[in-house]
């Protein structure tokens, strides 16, 4: 499949005219041919008219033909083989295995969301049939049913290629829901972008959705993006990235004459509270699991674990050591871009200058475009001093607050903003003093975690990838797993309505063998 730097709109091909942006080899700050041309507004506008052209279309598509859809969707992917791959790489400067671990996870999660389709229960279809009879007043026939918001934005995450990209979660979540994508590719990937948005495009075709099911757009500043956010057929928005772009995107759609939701994932430093038992029973081994999670993939995961909370005592020395030893030869790696590189540099030195911060350790260092693991060291009362030490450093990089006890390390958890995740490190006697911190840790993030680390997201029905602001803009949903369906569902009530103008999913005789509750409450 060759890459021509074209955009997609709907079932078009065609080179933007709106500037150029090029691919960047992560391992040299190299040009990778070819370039990309930025779309027009006229552009744009083409992709809009056409998504919502294709919304009613989609409303009347079954959820097993849209399941048949994504499945295509994966099957595509996997067929472009060694040429995604080495493209993924050559742009992100990550490893083979993590692309290949990553490319199973992107399909694996448009398979999940087909399976959530065929099993139906996503629907919550609720049935009160009428009672004529009743007194002192008759009740109508009522039904419901969740139908999808309407054309979704979906911007590409510069750390996930492919799970958080062109067709990864949050597309295939809308695409489930039934509801047109239009994506704006990260321009950090952008022939990656390309690759699979051209499986997503020959999969529309192929099944026979409508055209403006999918569109793939690049943009050489800011003005489509901005824009795409700010159009009228647009209803929703889904965002991996920094807080500064996810709060300009809930900006611009809170300003809209119709308000839409913008679901960001946007700044999480996913603390690791090490409770006191389980510091003096394995401190050493917590200490080089942290550096081994801080630094897989060079710490460029939003559930990268960036601060410890710990109670000083029995086997902290032998914990900081043992973080010290892990460091010292961990090896610098390739980051995503060189931009990410320079801000991921700039934030350790401001860390190792800030008064109050000790440096526990460097990892190896390594060429212009590559990250050096580091740790360091404050007290809880520095900590709660300058709140600047709350802020995500992105890349591998952990600080560790010592807490004189429960009371400080109390204060500090209470200071942090909203998180992912929240690790405890805990023994048998640490139970009681854990049980007792566990509400102020569901205060502030959407996943806890007992004895590992949060970095690895399993893709599954009850996972949770969101959290209070600003680890998300919407406490209430999630970004992986099933459930993240439902970010692009809106419930509509059918009342009074003759069999014949019901939906196949709300027909009395069930045709399509939905799971439903009839009468619960009568």
């Amino acid at each position: 499949m060759m890459i021509t730097g074209e955009l997609l709109i709907g079932f078009e091909t065609k080179r933007g005219r709106n500037g150029e942006l090029w691919g960047i080899e992560a391992a040299t700050g190299e040009r990778l041919t070819p370039s990309f041309g930025g779309a027009l507004p006229s552009e744009l506008e083409r992709a809009c008219a056409l998504a919502d052209a294709a919304y009613d279309l989609l409303l009347n598509t079954t959820p097993a033909e849209r399941a048949r859809f994504l499945e295509r969707i994966a099957d595509n992917i996997i067929a472009i083989g060694d040429e995604l791959l080495d493209r993924c790489v050559a742009e992100t400067g990550l490893p083979r295995a993590r692309v290949e671990s990553e490319r199973g996870r992107t399909v694996g999660q448009l398979r999940l969301f087909a399976s959530v389709l065929r099993d139906g229960a996503y629907l919550d279809i609720r049935i009160d049939t009428a009672l004529p009879y009743r007194q002192p007043a008759p009740r109508a026939d009522i039904r419901l049913r969740p139908i999808g918001l309407g054309p979704v934005a979906v911007f590409g995450a510069s750390n996930f290629p492919l799970a958080f990209s062109v067709a990864g979660g949050d597309t295939a979540s809308a695409l489930a829901a039934g509801c047109p994508v239009i994506v704006k590719a990260h321009s950090a990937h952008p022939g990656t972008s390309e690759l699979v948005g051209r499986a997503v495009q020959i999969a529309v075709r192929d099944c026979n959705m409508p055209e403006g099911t999918f569109s793939l757009l690049f943009d050489s500043g800011r003005q489509i993006s901005q824009a795409l956010v700010a159009d009228p057929r647009i209803k929703a928005v889904g965002f991996t990235g920094s807080r500064t772009a996810g709060r300009a995107f809930m900006n611009i759609a809170a300003a809209r004459p119709e308000p839409i939701p913008v679901y960001a994932e946007m700044s999480s430093i996913n603390p690791v509270v090490v409770f006191p038992g389980a510091l003096a029973a394995r401190g050493q081994a917590i200490g080089k699991d942290l550096v081994a999670a801080l630094t897989v993939g060079a710490g460029q995961f939003c559930t990268n674990p960036g601060l410890v909370l710990i109670l000083k005592g029995d086997g902290y020395d032998d914990f900081k050591t043992a973080v010290a030893d892990a460091l010292r030869v961990a090896k610098a790696a390739t980051m995503l871009t060189p931009g990410i590189c320079k801000s991921y540099r700039a934030g350790v030195e401001a860390l190792e200058s800030h008064r109050g911060v000790d440096l526990i350790a460097r990892g190896t260092s390594g060429g212009p475009f590559q990250g050096q693991a580091a740790a360091f060291e404050t007290s809880a009362q520095d900590f709660l001093e300058h709140k600047d030490l709350h802020e995500e450093v992105f890349g591998a990089s952990t600080l560790i607050v010592r807490c004189a006890d429960l009371k400080e390390l109390r204060a500090a958890m209470r200071a942090l903003d909203g998180q992912l995740t929240i690790a405890l490190h805990v023994d048998e006697n640490d139970f009681e003093a854990a049980n007792d911190l566990i509400p102020l840790f569901e205060r502030k993030a959407g996943r806890l975690v007992v004895n590992g680390f949060g970095t690895g997201v399993e893709v599954c029905s009850s996972m949770v990838h969101g959290g209070p602001f600003p680890a998300t803009s919407d406490s209430r949903t999630t970004s992986v797993g099933s459930l993240a369906i439902t970010r692009f569902l809106r419930p509509v009530c059918y009342q009074s309505f003759p069999e014949e103008l019901l939906a196949k999913e709300l027909k009395s005789e069930n045709p399509l063998d939905l799971p439903r509750r009839e009468n619960p409450f009568s």
